[in-house]
């Protein structure tokens, strides 16, 4: 579908792009958002950007190419052209005037590989484009403010780009790593914390208040929804935007203090020169966090230790002096017993193929719902 197919989302006649460097973008998100006419309150100026027809029709079609679950409306991506051509003109001026309410997010929890579960927050698909829409204004004005050192869910950045440069930090002598793992990071960021942060940048009020009830929005599970004071869930386009915003102060403190580091979203390795360095560093950033940023380390995954002991993004290096880039062995176990499961799943599956065709024509029984679909197994 063409977004030029979006004739609902209509605008001024006129554009200018936003920001200091209007190309970038997050996590693959366009941020060329354009602007029309300076509204009459300067204050209001960033809310007529977000809703400008141009930056509406990119937010449209990247919500369309992410595509994405329902949210607890369950509207499909598929459904939302519709949806607009009814509903974009109220929902337009419910944004210009401060008044817009998101719905309730709907909670979804991924196991993880180590034990535990990983929450998500999927919003609806109407709220995801204009969470991204605000993003895409919102980027390009604080990624200048953003350290060298961050590398997650930014434009031109990449996981590879900090496994590299933390193998360049070993190979420089710093054999000793501060390998700080945030607890729950995503789970625990506290709204107002993170939201002065936001206020540094943008004084649009009105941006200020949707951010925070997209923050607010009751989490949705099982049909039961609850109220949330805190955390930023995993599952919306701001999200990734928000948490760079916060530990930016992070940064902006291992900079000051001249540490070499590599932070990906809210994993942090600071690389130093001796076992204690490092016990130092990391008893004082746990402090920082706690005091600055209500935030905590999780003590179990966390550690002052050798970087070939250690593993970053899935990674680690050698123990020679060339500290060369090799796949971390739990990245490695954790891959083969995904293969072992799926073998073990297709095994079952051609088991019971075999079981059925087994049976005579006249005796295989008649499936009461949908038969499994290990007999598909071959089409």
């Amino acid at each position: 579908m063409s977004v030029d197919e979006v004739e609902v989302l209509e605008g001024g006649a006129h554009s200018e792009r936003v920001g200091r460097n209007p190309g970038m973008a997050l996590g693959g998100a366009e941020t060329d958002a354009a602007g029309g006419a300076q509204p009459k309150s300067e204050r209001d100026w960033l809310m007529s950007q977000v809703v400008e027809r141009t930056n509406m029709q990119l937010a449209y079609s990247r919500v369309m190419k992410n595509r994405g679950a329902p949210g607890v409306d369950g509207m499909r991506c598929e459904d939302l052209k519709a949806w607009l051509k009814a509903n974009w003109t109220q929902m337009k001026q419910q944004l210009l005037e401060g008044s817009y309410r998101p719905q309730a997010i709907r909670r979804v929890d991924i196991p993880k590989p180590q034990g535990g579960v990983r929450m998500l927050g999927v919003p609806a698909v109407s709220d995801r484009l204009i969470q991204q829409a605000l993003h895409q204004v919102m980027q390009p004005l604080f990624e200048p403010t953003f350290s060298a050192n961050s590398y997650g869910f930014r434009p031109g950045r990449s996981a590879k780009q900090a496994v590299s440069k933390a193998a360049e930090y070993t190979r420089s002598g710093k054999n000793w790593v501060v390998d700080m793992d945030i607890e729950k990071f995503f789970d625990r960021v506290n709204h107002d914390v993170v939201l002065a942060r936001v206020a540094r940048v943008l004084k649009d009020p009105k941006v200020l208040r949707l951010i925070r009830r997209f923050l607010e929005a009751g989490m949705m599970n099982n049909g039961v929804e609850t109220p949330r004071s805190e955390g930023t869930p995993q599952g919306g386009p701001l999200s990734p935007l928000l948490s760079n915003i916060l530990l930016s102060d992070l940064d902006r403190e291992l900079e000051t203090r001249k540490l070499s580091f590599c932070r990906y979203a809210d994993d942090a390795n600071i690389y130093v020169s001796s076992e204690r360095s490092g016990r130092r560093i990391m008893d004082s950033v746990r402090r920082f966090l706690a005091n600055r940023l209500k935030l905590t380390v999780n003590e179990a995954k966390s550690a002052v230790a050798r970087p070939w002991e250690r593993k970053f993004l899935g990674y680690s290096v050698t123990a020679n002096q060339g500290s060369k880039i090799r796949i971390a062995k739990t990245s490695i176990e954790r891959l083969k017993e995904s293969v072992r499961k799926r073998i073990a799943f297709i095994g079952r599956r051609k088991d019971v193929c075999r079981w059925h065709d087994s049976w005579p024509a006249s005796d295989k029984p008649r499936w009461t719902e949908p038969p499994p679909k290990a007999i598909a197994i071959g089409d």
